[in-house]
């Protein structure tokens, strides 16, 4: 135990060397949220993919594989395919028109300025939606932070609880997106590195590949490696929907406006890819590999798979390094979700409604406010843990994806879209990812994951209210063209 706590102090140093040396370089406000836009190709990518994936990169899909088999792979297989398509579709575009419209620097001011909103309505329900969201989102963050430190120190859940706090908002509030984008670069490799070594670890335990393989056919059920048992035509496509909510996390496509410039999307692209494909092999192969190596003494809880391997199979050393990797994919999200909250409570409700005339440096301050602000409400929330804090997290990855992500999406590649269009779709959007779980009852088609039945309306809400306003302005369709420029020039 004195290793694996050796672990987490050099793994907390490290945090704070980093936070120290991204505070030297946020001068500010725009520093605070968006680095200056100085981010480089690795910084981005690896900052997308960890700020994406958390926990439950670590605990939850190795859980479910080990539980269910392969016919839990189509999240994974979503989740990657939506990656892609946000690179290739997002990436470029909204980096070169976030700089076109008035040099945007979050989301709601992006659509504000893109459709030339004068009377600020889009940017505050946009703000709101994102605070309300990110707070849970947040909280259950906080709260697979706590249960983690909780049944490895053997501390109580409060204290757990306030240390993981104190690192998420620590580095948060001081460094700000420098200091979150720094520790997402080295926690990124962190995480790919654990999820290397302890499904190889496992395979040379189990005497290498071939009498795993053998160990899982005589040992698993027949099902377990069928990706289609027990899976119906709408569990399928729910699961292969959950790509689509990409385009709308603030916390993710926040990193394409922070890139040095468009030319590196490609590079980063790539790096990005590469590493969460190999992440999520190494995920799957996990759950897989653990069940037959636990297939005698079955796990109460399927989630602690990747830690009781780490701990069965390392030395206390790597162990707590293991471990440092599941607290540093939690922190990740949670700390782009709170500097993507604190945005919109400084930039898109206080700057913009209370006092627009602030300088900049005092921003830099309230801002910090807002981080500590929203992690006191999210703190809350997590002090109380139960399974419906944590079952949230795919409904605000519903309500953020169908909220905001066929406005992200649909404003980068029609010049026609309008501000009715936009607010139309931003609220059917919110609205059905609301109602559609209390319909389940009514019909077996509601069974469906609302994200998707939220992007679709949404997206034809926009095209309606669209099409029936008047056209944009010369000006709107000028500043397109001037983006859509850009982009032909390098295609």
């Amino acid at each position: 135990m004195t290793l694996v706590t050796l672990a987490f102090i050099l793994y907390a140093f490290i945090l704070c060397t980093l936070v120290f040396f991204a505070n030297k370089h946020t001068k500010n406000f725009s520093d605070y949220l968006l680095g200056g836009r100085s981010s480089s190709g690795l910084l981005t990518a690896l900052g997308v993919g960890a700020s994406d994936m958390s926990s439950w990169l670590l605990l939850a899909l190795p859980g479910i594989i080990l539980l269910n088999g392969l016919n839990q792979i189509w999240i994974p297989l979503s989740l990657f395919i939506g990656q892609y398509l946000n690179w290739t579709l997002i990436a470029k575009r909204l980096r070169i028109y976030t700089e076109i419209t008035h040099n945007a620097i979050t989301i709601p001011s992006y659509f504000e300025h893109r459709f030339h909103d004068k009377s600020n309505l889009l940017r505050l329900s946009t703000a709101i939606i994102i605070l309300i969201f990110f707070t849970v989102y947040t909280a259950s963050g906080f709260v697979s932070g706590g249960l983690l430190l909780e049944s490895v120190f053997d501390i109580s859940y409060s204290n757990a609880l306030l240390i993981t706090g104190i690192l998420v908002v620590g580095y948060t509030s001081v460094g700000g997106f420098l200091a979150v984008s720094w520790i997402d670069l080295f926690q990124g490799f962190l995480m790919l590195m654990a999820l290397m070594i302890v499904p190889y670890m496992t395979l040379e335990a189990l005497n290498g590949l071939d009498s795993s393989l053998l160990l899982i056919e005589s040992k698993a059920p027949a099902f377990y490696l069928d990706p289609f048992n027990n899976m119906s035509t709408i569990t399928i496509i729910s699961l292969l929907s959950w790509g689509l909510g990409y385009f709308g996390q603030p916390h993710i496509i926040v990193r394409f406006m922070a890139m040095k410039n468009h030319h590196i999307a490609k590079k980063s692209k790539h790096i990005c890819m590469v590493w969460m494909g190999l992440a999520l092999i190494g995920s799957v192969l996990t759950g897989l590999l653990g069940m037959i190596y636990f297939a005698d003494n079955p796990l109460l809880l399927p989630e602690t798979v990747f830690v009781k391997l780490a701990s069965v199979l390392l030395t206390p050393f790597m162990t707590g390094v293991m471990l440092a990797a599941v607290l540093s994919a939690t922190m990740s999200t949670a700390s782009s979700q709170l500097l993507a909250s604190a945005s919109a409570i400084v930039e898109d409700i206080y700057h913009r409604w209370i006092d627009s005339k602030n300088k900049s440096s005092n921003l830099l301050w309230i801002g910090k406010m807002g981080v500590l602000l929203i992690s006191a409400i999210a703190f809350i929330l997590a002090n109380q843990p139960n399974s419906s804090v944590l079952g949230l997290v795919s409904y605000a990855w519903a309500g953020l994806g169908g909220s905001f992500g066929p406005i992200v999406l649909i404003s980068l590649f029609w010049r026609r879209m309008t501000l009715q269009g936009a607010f139309f779709g931003m609220l059917v959007g919110a609205l059905v990812v609301i109602v559609w779980p209390f319909l389940r009852d009514v019909h077996s088609v509601f069974e469906i994951y609302e994200l998707l039945p939220s992007f679709i309306l949404s997206s034809c809400a926009i095209f309606i209210f669209s099409i029936c306003s008047p056209s944009p302005s010369p000006s709107i369709e000028a500043e397109f063209d001037l983006m859509k420029n850009i982009i032909d020039k390098r295609s």
